[in-house]
């Protein structure tokens, strides 16, 4: 595995911690989302991979375990990714990490970056908790974990062009009795928005899911949404 760095301001530094308390378990994977990647990327004879938002690599675990050739960026810009040209033959940018980004042109300018290491008929997977359904239903708190040891819900503020996630973390554990909370910003992308920016980007034959188990993305229904694209 290699990483890509620069020098930036991480606004996850405080809770990088506490991040994979969400996901359970390092290194225990969902069976959906590894046979999403290894369904995928088998038939378009992947080998090199690149998590352009790796985090603090859950799915570079998950591809390495799979056999692939993986890099993963954590402090590395999207828009000026320290990669060679053509290298890759597939990148990921999930778990709403392109919403970080302040506006739509910069979204623009981190996909048409990506596109530069992805090789020709290449792979990108987007991937966004903030699906058409939760914007517009709007819900003011979602709980996310309750175990004897923490409580986790999510509080969201929503705005014309952005949604504001306040994640509350009640520690009650007979060693540790904290509450905690963060604060992240996230710039509202629909799936219209995807399809519309990730062409003038320069991608094609798009494909929008609303899980991992390959359900068709619904505006209405689905919580998640998953986007692939091809270069």
């Amino acid at each position: 595995m290699s990483r890509g760095e620069s020098e930036f301001f991480d606004p996850y530094a405080d809770f990088a911690e506490r991040y994979d308390l969400l996901f359970g378990q390092f290194g225990d994977h969902d069976p959906q989302r590894v046979e999403f990647f290894r369904s995928l990327f088998k038939k378009a004879g992947v080998r090199r991979i690149l998590d352009c938002a790796c985090g603090t690599g859950r799915d570079l675990h998950l591809l390495h375990d799979a056999g692939y050739e993986v890099s993963g960026s954590t402090r590395a810009d999207f828009r000026a990714l320290p990669f060679r040209k053509h290298h890759f033959e597939a990148a990921l940018c999930v778990t709403t990490s392109l919403p970080h980004l302040p506006d739509e042109r910069e979204v623009l300018a981190a996909l048409q970056n990506i596109k530069t290491v992805l090789r020709d008929g290449g792979i990108l997977v987007l991937s966004q908790g903030l699906s058409d359904k939760v914007l517009d239903k709007q819900p003011r708190f979602i709980p996310e974990i309750n175990t004897p040891d923490l409580s986790r819900v999510f509080v969201f503020d929503y705005f014309d062009r952005t949604v504001e996630i306040h994640i509350l973390d009640l520690f009650h554990k007979e060693d540790r009795q904290e509450f905690i909370v963060d604060t992240f910003e996230y710039l509202i992308i629909r799936q219209e928005d995807y399809e519309r920016i990730l062409n003038e980007a320069g991608y094609c034959d798009m494909e929008f899911y609303g899980s991992f188990s390959l359900d068709p993305y619904d505006k209405e229904m689905s919580d998640q949404l998953i986007v692939v694209a091809h270069t």
